[in-house]
């Protein structure tokens, strides 16, 4: 099969660091440097009566916390991990919003998640950011990820635990489908 000139190129950027040292720096310092920007932890100054955020400072320590994490090849190793792990999980909630809204109807304001089902979405969402972080973070041969599963399935063979765990479950369904409000019919139609 012939090999492309970008493909060529891809590799060229490869071979000189761009993947492992220039693109986690940038990726890093804008992340910092926006978090400082919107905090404004080092204050603010006031020029002409107009306030300012201190955008030395928060570019230096931006630029200083992204030269530190290119500086340790296993934080680099999980900025990297993690950043496309999470763009899997961006597109994965892309084609779920186009496939929920294909059954909406078309307003101005677009279509957005109602209560429950942003609240369920949310936490769909945070469950796969925490499981990304664990499966990105080694200590030793294994990941975080990999000995939580080992650490359950020590417990997961004990008859207690399965029992106590099962009850858990059968609590939350059972809260989940009787535990909400009724409202009057009187202050549901107002």
């Amino acid at each position: 099969m012939p090999h492309s000139n970008f493909a060529g190129v891809l590799e060229f950027f490869d071979r000189i660091g761009i993947f492992e040292v220039l693109l986690p720096f940038l990726l890093v310092f804008t992340l910092v440097f926006a978090l400082l920007e919107k905090t404004r932890v080092f204050g603010v100054e006031k020029v002409g009566g107009e306030e300012y955020t201190r955008k030395n400072l928060n570019s230096m320590m931006a630029f200083t916390i992204a030269f530190f994490v290119v500086a340790s090849s296993r934080l680099v190793e999980v900025v990297t991990k993690v950043s496309a792990n999470m763009v899997i999980l961006l597109i994965g909630s892309f084609f779920f919003l186009l496939l929920a809204g294909s059954f909406h109807k078309e307003t101005k304001e677009g279509f957005f998640l109602e209560k429950g089902w942003r609240t369920a979405f949310m936490f769909i969402m945070f469950i796969g950011l925490a499981v990304i972080f664990l499966d990105a973070i080694r200590t030793g041969e294994k990941t975080w990820l990999q000995q939580i599963f080992g650490w359950i399935q020590e417990f997961g063979t004990n008859e207690a635990v399965a029992s106590i765990v099962l009850a858990l479950v059968l609590i939350a369904i059972l809260w989940f489908i009787v535990g909400y409000e009724h409202k009057p019919e009187s202050q549901a139609s107002k």
